[in-house]
């Protein structure tokens, strides 16, 4: 009962961190373009976001080896909140970028504390069932935050407001916890010749994910705005993208553990990528053709990062899982920083539909890079893979997340077992 108890509590930790920034992400960007800020400004805005929350991946394990779990997650929460009221006090661009790139630094730090504590608590038989339910978890309050835009509004103060308490409510879980402090946090290695050697396509797959993902995730919004939608409507039609998209991963996900995974990919990519044409051709007005292509590109695009993941992991040796699912998540984290200002650009230059040639370019180029590696390389037997786990395709996922996954506790049992095994072995023929 204990332990129920504490993933229970960490479950509501993650809960609140994920409310918290789904409302900030979607926030920002709304508040932004009613302010008059540039495109190029709001794109910078998400890349600012992307590239702290990667050098917290990076430099937070540090802190806490320095301080402890507890302190640094209280500092990165109390920071985060700090940073979310000072976007209500300071609005403007240059202080917007500056302060999304500092909360993007803290909700790492803290994201990773969390997961780190939940690894802790989760014992091998139930790791699947646990990371299942933390990803649901995350998607879920991550949509509830952008509902709550739609009832708060964007003009006044309370939006920033309830964001800060839902950041600074999520340290109760680990300051009220008995439980000793959890092993060190589990640090993003990036070792992309081993990634590329490993599967090509996966590491093309992450990078390509990261600039549409990104793209979409920060700059959607100000095109649902410049179409003459409100608060609740870029509200209601970013949860579309993100329910469909989510709902999508499992049958998804169990088709590509029996089919080549390319396959998979080549499908949704190709999908998503004639969603944006029709997108970028129809340019839709505020309405339910808008929703309806809104929720297609989620349904093809979300599940795509997680295909591509399993992908890589069936060419792994053993004991690479880590290495090769932190290569894909820094890759990612890349594509995430980048293509927010590219598109910022291009929208600048043609019209806010711009956006959608950025993310149909980029899916073109992964379904056409899948098909050409299907005629190098032959799929490995579906009897030897290792079975397809959801997974976010946005900057939610951290070291800690990979670590958490069960398929890395496979292999971790796996070379314990083997090297049991061998030390037998040794003792019998007088060894050791």
């Amino acid at each position: 009962m204990a332990s129920v108890v504490k993933i229970y509590a960490l479950f509501l930790g993650s809960a609140l961190l994920m409310f918290g920034g789904g409302l900030q992400g979607l926030l920002l960007s709304v508040r932004g373009a009613e302010e008059g800020f540039s495109l190029l400004s709001l794109g910078l805005i998400g890349t600012g976001w992307s590239v702290g929350f990667v050098s917290g991946s990076l430099v937070v394990p540090l802190i806490v080896r320095n301080v402890g779990h507890i302190r640094a997650f209280s500092v990165m929460a109390a920071i985060g909140t700090v940073t979310i009221l000072l976007n209500l006090l300071m609005v403007n661009d240059i202080s917007w970028i500056v302060l999304r790139a500092l909360s993007g630094f803290c909700f790492a730090g803290a994201a990773m504390i969390v997961e780190s504590w939940l690894n802790e608590v989760t014992d091998n038989r139930s790791r699947g069932t646990t990371f299942s339910i933390y990803v649901t978890v995350n998607m879920c309050s991550s949509v509830l935050g952008q509902f709550a835009m739609s009832m708060t509004g964007t003009a006044g103060y309370v939006p920033f407001v309830l964001g800060a308490i839902s950041f600074i409510c999520a340290v109760l879980p680990t300051a009220l916890t008995s439980t000793p402090q959890p092993r060190p946090l589990s640090s993003a290695r990036l070792d992309l010749r081993l990634l590329y050697r490993t599967s090509p396509i996966a590491a093309i797959a992450a990078f390509c994910c990261g600039m549409a993902n990104g793209t979409f995730g920060t700059l959607a919004p100000v095109y649902g705005y410049a179409q003459g939608l409100d608060a609740g409507g870029i509200a209601f039609l970013f949860a579309l993208a993100a329910i469909l998209g989510a709902s999508a991963q499992i049958p998804f996900g169990r088709l590509s553990d029996r089919i080549d995974r390319r396959l998979v990919m080549i499908g949704l990519s190709t999908f998503a990528a004639l969603v944006a044409l029709t997108l970028v051709l129809l340019n839709p007005a505020a309405g339910w053709p808008m929703y309806v292509l809104f929720a297609a590109y989620g349904f093809a695009a979300n599940p795509l990062y997680a295909v591509a993941v399993a992908h890589a992991n069936d060419f792994a040796k053993e004991g690479e899982f880590a290495k090769i699912a932190g290569g894909m998540l820094l890759t990612l984290g890349v594509g995430l920083a980048i293509g927010p200002a590219v598109a910022s650009m291009i929208m600048g230059a043609f019209h806010p539909v711009g956006l959608f040639v950025v993310t149909g370019i980029f899916h073109a180029i992964l379904a056409v890079a899948a098909i050409l590696r299907m005629r190098i390389r032959n799929a490995p037997d579906a009897a030897t893979r290792t079975p397809f786990q959801p997974m976010a395709s946005d900057e939610q996922v951290t070291p800690e997340t990979v670590a958490l996954d069960p398929r890395a506790d496979i292999e971790e049992t796996e070379l314990d077992e083997q090297q049991a095994a061998a030390e037998q072995s040794d003792v019998y023929h007088g060894k050791i």
